[in-house]
C-alpha cells in the first residue's frame, strides 16, 4: 500500500492490514492529526488491491481511550462554531471511510475502548474483545450528547434501541460478557488469544472473494434506508455483477474437481 502513515502503526502482512494507535502510555488518545490520517488511509483503502481485510487493534493492554484531552478537548474549548463544524464533520467522515473501505475491518477490543475509540469498534464489522475489555460511549459524561460519529444510527442497529439509549444516556461501561450478550461482541477470547484470534479471522476474510466480499460491506451499509423491495433488487444486481467475475468461476471449477478454490479477487 502506497499510504505511509506518520501519526499511527500499520504493518501488512498476507493480504491483512493490522493497524493501531501508538500512544500505549495515555491508553491510546486519539489526536487532530491521527483522526484525520485515520480518515485518510481509510479513504485510500479502497483503491488498494493488497489488502483484503483490516484488524484495528489495540497497543498496551488497551484499545483507544478516544479524544486526547489536552490534545483535542481542550482545543475545542476555544473554537467558534464553524471550526467546531469542521472538527465534527472530519471525525463523521472518519467512520464513514472506514464503512466505504470496501473491506472486512475486526477491531480487536482490550482494555479501555472510549469515546470515539469506542465509536471505531462500533463502526468495524466484526468486533472481538478480551475480558478485560471496557467499551464506554462517554460523551454524556463530558456534557455532550450520545449522537456522535455516527452512534445513534449505527449503535441500535447493533445491540437494539433500548440498550443503545442506556450506553448512550448513562455513559457507563460495557464489559465483555455482557456485550458478547447484547450482541456488540462477536466472541470473547484470553487476552493471550486475542490478535491470533483475530488474525485467524482476518486470515480466513483475506482468503475469500475480496470483490465479493467488498460487495457484501457495500450491501451492508446501503440496505439500511432501503425498502424490503429495494434491498432485494440491490442484491439482485450486485449478486449478478459477482456472478461474471472470475472467482465465482474458479469456485466452480474446484468444486468439480473436489478442491480447494484460491480466490484472486477478480
Amino acid at each position: 500500500m502506497r499510504f505511509e502513515p506518520e501519526h499511527f502503526l500499520c504493518r501488512i502482512e498476507e493480504g491483512v492490514a493490522t493497524v493501531s494507535l501508538d500512544r500505549p502510555e495515555r491508553k491510546n488518545p486519539l489526536t487532530f492529526a491521527s483522526y484525520a490520517e485515520l480518515r485518510d488511509w481509510f479513504r485510500a483503502l479502497q483503491y488498494e488491491d493488497d489488502v483484503r481485510a483490516v484488524i484495528f487493534a489495540p497497543n498496551g493492554g488497551n484499545f483507544s481511550s478516544g479524544g486526547d484531552v489536552h490534545d483535542i478537548i481542550g482545543p475545542l474549548t476555544r473554537m467558534n462554531m464553524k471550526e467546531l463544524l469542521a472538527f465534527t464533520r472530519m471525525t463523521g467522515d472518519l467512520v464513514k471511510a472506514m464503512v466505504g473501505c470496501g473491506k472486512p475491518v475486526i477491531a480487536a477490543v482490550d482494555g479501555v475502548c472510549a469515546g470515539a475509540g469506542a465509536i471505531i469498534a462500533m463502526a468495524s464489522d466484526l468486533r472481538i474483545a478480551t475480558p478485560e475489555a471496557k467499551v464506554a460511549f462517554l460523551f454524556n459524561r463530558v456534557g455532550l450528547a450520545g449522537c456522535d460519529m455516527g452512534a445513534c444510527a449505527m449503535l441500535p442497529r447493533i445491540v437494539g434501541q433500548g440498550r443503545a439509549a442506556e450506553l448512550l444516556y448513562l455513559g457507563r461501561s460495557l464489559g465483555a460478557e455482557e456485550g458478547l450478550s447484547w450482541g456488540f461482541f462477536n466472541r470473547v477470547v484470553p487476552q493471550a488469544e486475542l490478535l491470533a484470534q483475530a488474525g485467524e479471522m482476518a486470515g480466513r476474510i483475506a482468503a475469500g472473494p475480496a470483490f465479493a466480499n467488498m460487495m457484501t460491506k457495500t450491501m451492508l451499509a446501503q440496505e439500511w434506508s432501503m425498502s424490503l423491495e429495494q434491498a432485494i433488487e440491490a442484491e439482485a444486481q450486485a449478486q449478478a455483477i459477482c456472478m461474471q467475475g472470475q472467482d465465482f468461476h474458479r469456485a466452480y471449477h474446484a468444486f468439480v474437481a473436489r478442491e480447494t478454490p484460491v480466490f484472486m479477487g477478480d
